[in-house]
């Protein structure tokens, strides 16, 4: 479609999509977090919980980096 191949779109909406994704996550979490007066220890463990499979996607991107480079 358009000239770009399947793969390429699905790598697309893999790294930008669910980037964008995950910002708004954080954006609803910090939003969990001030609604209920969580505080700064609240906070954080709702970050920590809530976030924490973010990181492992994260870290797929970094190691995809390091090893291809």
């Amino acid at each position: 479609m358009f000239g770009y191949t399947e793969a390429e779109i699905a790598g697309f909406g893999l790294t930008f999509g669910v980037g964008a994704f995950m910002l708004y996550m954080l954006f609803i979490i910090g939003q969990l977090a001030w609604e209920s007066k969580a505080g700064k220890f609240g906070t954080f463990v709702l970050f920590l919980g809530l976030a924490f499979g973010m990181v492992g996607f994260a870290a797929k991107f970094v190691i995809q980096w390091l090893l291809e480079k």
